[in-house]
């Protein structure tokens, strides 16, 4: 039983490097045509992050291990709010209170909401998957209208400046304005061709794994999967933090749970139906949706995310990670 542990260990690996390739890449490419740094970590940076999430859910559902793809998009949300929020709040405090994301926040409530009501159905189908990818249409379409209105806005001052990258730019990890095109292009690929090869091998060896343990695949998506999937969020986070970039980190969270849940199970639904195992419908839908709502103190009322929240987080998605594995 070694060698599984080992190749999916192997995956995860791949995932990670494959997934921060791609994210280098789409970020200076984008910051080239003179996106904005929240628009990029709302969008381009949430979608590289969820790459591995989107991957890992196409491969369970052609390897007929459903359960896992749903498990691994519902728990990476979890994770994404308690520890990866958590975790770097531990290390510095967020002040979160300085940026506003309370419209992007409204989506991704809305997004939940609508999830769980569509998993109520039983399945989710390519009939659910047209319903969340429209609304994932929505949200990238009002990301353009942002972005035209930035632009149009910083048009005069980008000028007056005569920079690459301006300060708001900046900001997004990864951003480098000396980067060769084909270094770009280079990253991009890297990305491409890594993530697959990474989701193959954690998929079919997490399958193994589970099926020697006595567990259910979604069990195995909602801990291991989910908690190897979200540490690229991780890893941004706790690098935005230490740089006092709160708006990234924050952006960077909401973001990558707008796109698991609208854009991840959506294509994925195009590949096969994801039957609904009653356990998400009674305990792991909720939990997703009350560590959502954790943060309306932050976004609504002002507070920054301390070291205690930092504390309380993590606890909790310690209790819920235990709750999975020995009492639900």
């Amino acid at each position: 039983m070694l060698l599984p542990w080992i190749l999916s260990g192997l995956g995860l690996v791949i995932l990670l490097f494959a997934g921060d390739a791609l994210v280098k890449g789409a970020v200076n490419l984008s910051l080239r045509f003179g996106v904005p740094a929240l628009i990029v970590s709302l969008t381009i940076v949430a979608f590289g992050t969820s790459a591995p999430e989107l991957l890992i859910s196409v491969q369970a559902i052609i390897d007929g291990v459903p359960g896992l793809a749903l498990g691994n998009v519902v728990g990476s949300n979890t994770a994404n709010i308690l520890l990866v929020l958590g975790l770097p709040a531990l290390l510095a405090t967020m002040h979160t209170s300085e940026h506003d994301t309370r419209k992007t926040f409204r989506f991704m409530i809305v997004a939940t909401v609508v999830f769980i009501a569509l998993g109520f159905r039983g399945v989710f189908d390519w009939i659910a998957g047209i319903v969340l990818l429209t609304l994932m249409a929505g949200v990238l379409y009002d990301a353009f209208r942002q972005t035209r209105k930035h632009r149009s806005a910083g048009k005069a001052a980008r000028a007056a400046a005569n920079a690459g990258l301006d300060d708001d730019e900046a900001e997004v990890e990864g951003a480098d304005p000396d980067m060769k095109m084909w270094r770009i292009l280079a990253y991009l690929a890297a990305g491409l061709v890594g993530l697959p090869v990474g989701a193959q091998l954690l998929v079919t060896n997490a399958t193994i794994i589970a099926t020697a343990y006595g567990v259910s695949d979604t069990v195995i998506g909602l801990t291991l999967v989910a908690v190897g999937t979200s540490l690229p969020e991780l890893a941004t986070t706790v690098m935005a933090a230490l740089r006092r970039q709160a708006d990234v980190a924050l952006g960077n969270v909401i973001g990558s749970n707008m796109f698991n849940l609208l854009a991840v199970i959506g294509v994925a639904t195009m590949v096969g139906p994801i039957p609904v195992d009653p356990q998400f419908l009674t305990f792991d839908f909720w939990v997703m949706l009350a560590s959502a709502l954790l943060l309306l103190p932050f976004v609504y009322f002002g507070r920054d995310i301390s070291r205690l929240w930092g504390v309380i987080l993590t606890a909790l998605y310690a209790a819920y990670l235990l709750a999975v594995l020995f009492y639900v």
